[in-house]
C-alpha cells in the first residue's frame, strides 16, 4: 500500500484561525454575550493577570467615584454607577450630542480565584483601576483508599 500523506491546505488552516480568533475576541470573558450587562451604555474593561493578581481597568470617565459600586461575587466582578447628563440649556443649540449618559452595568467573569478582602479599588483620570490578588492555591491532599 501506498504511503498516504495528510493534505493540508495552509490558506484554509490560516482562514479559520482568523475565524476562531474573530469569535474568541468578540466573545471574550463574556460567558454568554451581554447576559450580565444592561443599562443606557457599557464602559470598555481591560483585563491581565499576573502570577499573584488580576488587574481590571474600567473606563469610567465622568463618573464621581461615589456613583460607582462594585461587588464579587464568586469569580462575577460587577461594576455599576450612572454617568449622570448636564441639563440642556434651552438657549444653546446643540449641533451634534454623542456623549452617552445613564445608568450601566457591567459584569465579566475572572480567570481565577480571588481574595475578596484584599481588593484594592483606585480611580483616576476616568479610569477606574481594581487589584485582585488571587486567592492562594488550595492544597491537594491524597485520600488512600483501604481495602478489607
Amino acid at each position: 500500500m501506498a504511503n498516504l500523506i495528510p493534505w493540508r491546505d495552509r490558506d484554509i488552516d490560516r482562514f479559520r484561525g482568523e475565524i476562531n480568533r474573530l469569535f474568541d475576541d468578540f466573545f471574550a470573558w463574556r460567558p454568554f454575550p451581554r447576559a450580565f450587562e444592561e443599562g443606557d451604555w457599557t464602559p470598555a474593561v481591560d483585563i491581565s493577570e499576573t502570577n499573584k493578581e488580576i488587574v481590571v481597568n474600567a473606563e469610567v470617565p465622568g463618573i464621581d467615584p461615589k456613583d460607582i459600586d462594585i461587588s464579587l461575587t464568586g469569580r462575577l466582578l460587577t461594576i455599576k454607577g450612572e454617568r449622570k447628563q448636564e441639563q440642556e440649556e434651552k438657549d444653546k443649540n446643540y449641533h451634534r450630542i454623542e456623549c452617552r449618559y445613564g445608568s450601566f452595568s457591567r459584569s465579566v467573569e475572572l480567570p481565577a480565584d480571588v481574595d475578596a478582602g484584599k481588593v484594592k479599588a483606585t480611580y483616576r483620570d476616568g479610569v477606574l483601576k481594581l487589584n485582585l490578588p488571587k486567592a492562594k492555591e488550595q492544597s491537594v491532599k491524597k485520600i488512600e483508599i483501604k481495602t478489607s
